[in-house]
């Protein structure tokens, strides 16, 4: 299973120290521990779990500290697979990666924003649980409802990276056609609607639409996009940018600095085509007012 083929600087390395570290912390165990039984210093425990460490990072060690913590074949593939492809700059996700070593997860633990383009459906920090109950159920016709209903539950305890203190920053531009695509039917969509208009008048989210009468964009042809990063100028070890790119059912990364530079750009641009958030806000009262009987 090819979980993963790349995953340069520190976005790559923090999802690797997230695994180990979820992995000891799962199995209980201390950094003292997870040392002893994997024959390596604490301090090599530690600083693996360290993802600003720009040490390169070997994969007998890797293998080591995930099997003291009892990790499973697959979570092992996932995070040997990292090792191996640390310079490659991009990644994609497999849908079948086990849950510790989610990268989405990853990076929203560490990122202080996310900044999303959403140019079909609403973006999953945003979803009510009806609407992403909709979205499962069209795009898994033929999964299990028991399966969908995890993945569901899932999508919503994502949410509450909102509510953390400091807060993320959720800043997101919404193509007209997200309004006008009525997942769910008329009262799913609704809710949905009045959802976004209560997450608008939070400090930590920001929303604006992209009218259809603005024409051509930044974005051009391309997809759903999210950009996730911290910035420490004085401490650039600390630093962390990368960019998501929504596929079907699995996800590409980008941490490569000039991808990311040039996601950044196009996501400004986008800002400056699209209304401004009060603007925003009434269009999206007048979206939920077509909706009404």
């Amino acid at each position: 299973m090819a979980t993963a083929r790349g995953s340069a600087g520190p976005a790559g390395r923090m999802q690797i120290a997230r695994g180990l570290k979820t992995l000891r912390t799962g199995a209980k165990l201390t950094q003292s521990e997870v040392a002893k039984r994997a024959g390596v210093s604490v301090g090599t425990v530690n600083r693996y779990e360290t993802w600003q460490d720009r040490a390169k990072l070997r994969i007998p060690t890797v293998k080591a500290i995930a099997d003291s913590c009892g990790a499973t074949a697959e979570e092992l593939e996932t995070l040997v697979d990292l090792v191996r492809n640390q310079e490659n700059g991009w990644w994609m996700e497999h849908p079948a990666v086990p849950e510790v070593m989610d990268p989405l997860m990853s990076f929203e633990d560490v990122a202080e924003y996310e900044h999303v383009f959403a140019n079909a459906l609403v973006p999953g920090l945003l979803q009510t649980p009806r609407y992403a109950l909709a979205l499962h159920e069209a795009q898994g016709v033929r999964t299990e409802a028991k399966v969908i209903a995890s993945e569901v539950d899932a999508r919503i305890k994502r949410q509450g990276i909102l509510d953390r203190t400091p807060a993320l920053h959720l800043w997101v531009v919404l193509d007209d056609a997200v309004l006008r695509r009525h997942v769910g039917g008329v009262t799913v969509m609704g809710e949905q609607i009045d959802h976004l208009i209560g997450m608008a008048d939070r400090p930590n989210v920001d929303i604006q639409v992209l009218r259809f009468s603005a024409g051509a964009h930044a974005a051009g042809s391309g997809g759903h996009f999210l950009l996730l990063g911290r910035d420490d100028e004085r401490d650039p070890l600390n630093s962390m940018n990368v960019v998501y790119l929504e596929l079907h059912r699995r996800g590409l990364y980008l941490d490569e600095p000039t991808d990311v530079h040039n996601y950044k750009i196009m996501f400004d641009y986008l800002r400056s085509q699209a209304a401004d958030t009060a603007t925003s806000l009434d269009l999206l009262a007048a979206a939920r007012r077509e909706l009404t009987p």
